[in-house]
Parts: structure tokens; sequence; C-alpha cells
């Protein structure tokens, strides 16, 4: 078991950038009795939201409903070396074209887009507040200690 601190502003921005796979909590009194309903979504960031595209299913009706949401992303070297991000936001449909390019250039970046289904819904997490944390090692976690108490003296 490690130590855990607090992720900077820099690193929770660059986890956000470089993950692959985030994870959005969501929840609605009329869908699923109000129970927190979290799933994977693949997604592309731009500084300010997350954005993402698919079909109309639960989690887009409880994010019609509840535009609150948390989200989520974390990578892991070992049980004792990760970082993870948490983020509040709030869901925002994208139905101007502008607005949908800009979609479409942060998720797929210089890649080529897929052919989407007809009704492809857009939308956007506007995060609202985020926060971070990451664990080293014991050993490591020393080390980084006694770097960041010199570099605060």
């Amino acid at each position: 078991m490690g130590k855990i601190f607090v992720l900077d502003s820099e690193g929770i921005e660059q986890l956000l950038s470089t993950a692959l796979v985030g994870r959005i909590a969501c929840a609605s009194p009329d869908e699923g009795g109000g129970r927190p309903y979290i799933v994977p979504l693949a997604y592309g960031y731009d500084g300010d939201a997350v954005y993402a595209l698919g079909p109309l299913g639960r989690k887009i009706r409880i994010m019609r409903q509840q535009p609150l949401v948390s989200f989520e992303v974390d990578e892991a070297e070992a049980e004792d070396r990760w970082r993870s991000v948490v983020a509040e936001g709030r869901y925002e449909e994208l139905t101007s074209d502008e607005e949908r390019r800009h979609a479409l250039q942060v998720i797929f970046r210089d890649n080529l887009v897929p052919d989407l289904i007809e009704g492809t819904i857009f939308y956007r997490l506007v995060l609202t507040q985020k926060s971070g944390r990451f664990e080293l090692p014991d050993d490591e976690a020393s080390v980084y200690l006694a770097e960041i108490q010199g570099i605060s003296r």
C-alpha cells in the first residue's frame, strides 16, 4: 500500500485529455427509481467539456430528465500506482451543425469519422468541478514528499 496525494490541475487536464474511456454516473427518479446508473464512455475532451455521441438509450433518457452528472476517468499501473479524476458536470445535447462538427473534431481528432446511424445523438458534459488523486508506492512517496517540501521552502 502506498500514499495518496492530490492531483494538481495540470495532472487533471492531462488525464482527462489522454484517457481512452471514462464513466458517466447519472440518476433519475423516473428511470431506474433514482438508482445511480454508471456506464463506460469513449469520449473526446476539449479542456472544457467531454464530448460523445450515441443512440438513444437509457443513459440519454436519464440525462435528458436529470442533466446533472458525474464523470470519472482513471489509469492504473499497479494497486499502489494509479491516477483518477472525478468531475461534476451538466449534460447538453448538441443540435446545431457547428456544434456537431466541433464534437466530431474533438472525439475523433485527426482520425476518420465512422459512418453514424441515423438518429445519433451528439452531446457534451460541461465540466463544472474537477478533482483528482494519485497513489505512489511508499518508497516513491517518500521521495516525492521530500521533493515537494524542498520546493516549497
